[in-house]
C-alpha cells in the first residue's frame, strides 16, 4: 500500500474511533509493543532531532535511525521506543500526518520489532546506545537512601 494512503487510513481510523466511541481501540492490538515506525522525515534530521520531536509524548528510551551502510546517511525512516507503551498511542494519533520541513511524517505502531544485533562496523558509542537505549539511568542509590531515612523517622 502507498505510504500516503496508509497514513490517511490511520487518520481515518482514529477519527472514526473518536466519533463512534466504543470500548475497544484499534491501538489495543499493539499494547505489547512500545516501538513505533517513523518515516518520511527529511534526511538531514538526526537522532537528537527526532528525540526532541517525539519526546513531547513520552520518554524515548531507544531509537534506530536507519542509515545507508556505505555512506552513513539517513534513509529517512527510523524505529523509536518509548518507556511507556501508552506514549505510542499519543505519538501515532498526534504526529502521523504532520509536516516537518515540508515533508509529511508517517507514524505507525510496530508489533514485533527487534533492535539490530551487534555489527562489527558499529562504533563503541552506537553499540552502547543499541544495548542500553538512550534513557537516563534511574538513580537507585539515591532512592534507597531516601527510603532508609524515611523508615528511621517513622520508628
Amino acid at each position: 500500500m502507498n505510504p500516503l494512503t496508509n497514513m490517511k487510513n490511520v487518520l481515518k481510523l482514529s477519527e472514526h474511533e473518536l466519533q463512534h466511541g466504543g470500548k475497544k481501540s484499534w491501538h489495543d492490538m499493539y499494547r505489547d509493543s512500545a516501538w513505533i515506525f517513523v518515516a518520511g522525515f527529511p534526511y538531514t534530521l538526526t537522532e537528537g532531532d527526532l528525540i526532541c520531536v517525539f519526546s513531547q509524548y513520552g520518554e524515548v528510551v531507544n531509537i534506530n535511525l536507519v542509515r545507508d551502510s556505505k555512506t552513513g546517511k539517513s534513509k529517512g525512516f527510523c524505529f523509536l521506543c518509548y518507556e511507556d507503551q501508552r506514549s505510542t498511542v499519543l505519538a501515532v494519533d498526534n504526529l502521523n500526518g504532520i509536516k516537518i520541513i515540508d515533508r509529511t511524517l508517517r507514524v505507525d505502531h510496530v508489533a514485533d520489532y527487534k533492535p539490530p544485533k551487534e555489527n562489527e562496523k558499529m562504533d563503541e558509542e552506537t553499540l552502547r546506545l543499541y544495548m542500553e537505549g538512550c534513557a537516563p539511568k534511574p538513580q537507585l542509590q539515591h532512592i534507597k537512601s531516601e527510603k532508609t531515612e524515611s523508615k528511621k523517622k517513622h520508628r
